[in-house]
């Protein structure tokens, strides 16, 4: 969802850098780089890694969720052809789910504010499975609610994270790069590295017609 379906993860690191300045830290590109598709318990051990055991991660972390609201009330926006994508996929009644590391709160509040939430048979969210990514577990489960083996799925992915998620699943990865290029790790995992959204629709397009 984030990075991939939202322009969240720009909006993220603004958030993340509104919240270091309001309380005095000094995080770099690269911290941020490193959180992105990760939960928060990884979260966690990174800002401690970098700022030593006695970093206020939560209270830090509040701050950041904070900033980040603030913002999306008017700067969240669909990644390009997510529309297009979606009503190609309508058209040809192909199911679909959300599989993300996002509480269910989150993932209520994003699909509501661009009147998505009818446009997905499942929706899978943190708490909704035991291990998250780079565990397979979120795609696996995302797979049984929709009644699909997960080779036979196709997984659109934006982070290094979600993609190893994915292929461990199993699944047909495709990446849609949002702030993280591609590895060579990376690509090796995925079947296509796209530009955006409407590249998978086109895809899809020539497979069904």
């Amino acid at each position: 969802m984030d990075g991939l379906l939202f322009d969240t993860e720009a909006l993220w690191q603004e958030a993340l850098l509104s919240a270091a300045d309001e309380a005095g830290h000094e995080v770099t590109e690269e911290i941020y780089r490193q959180s992105i598709g990760v939960r928060r318990s990884q979260c966690r051990g990174l800002f401690l890694s970098h700022f030593g055991e006695d970093f206020p991660f939560d209270d830090f972390h509040a701050s950041w969720s904070r900033h980040f609201w603030l913002i999306a009330e008017h700067k969240l926006a669909l990644k390009p052809g997510a529309l297009e994508l979606l009503d190609i996929l309508d058209e040809v009644r192909l199911p679909r789910a959300i599989a993300t590391s996002s509480s269910r709160t989150t993932v209520e509040r994003h699909l509501t504010a661009h009147g998505l939430m009818d446009r997905f048979d499942a929706i899978v969210c943190r708490g909704d499975y035991e291990n998250g990514k780079p565990a397979p577990d979120p795609f696996l489960k995302a797979a049984e609610r929709l009644g699909v083996e997960p080779r036979s799925c196709l997984a659109l992915e934006d982070s290094h994270i979600g993609v190893r998620s994915a292929a461990a699943a199993g699944m047909m990865t495709i990446m849609a790069p949002d702030l993280l290029e591609p590895t060579e790790e990376i690509g090796a995992l995925c079947v296509l590295v796209v530009r955006d959204l409407h590249e998978v629709r086109d895809l899809v397009l020539a497979c069904v017609r």
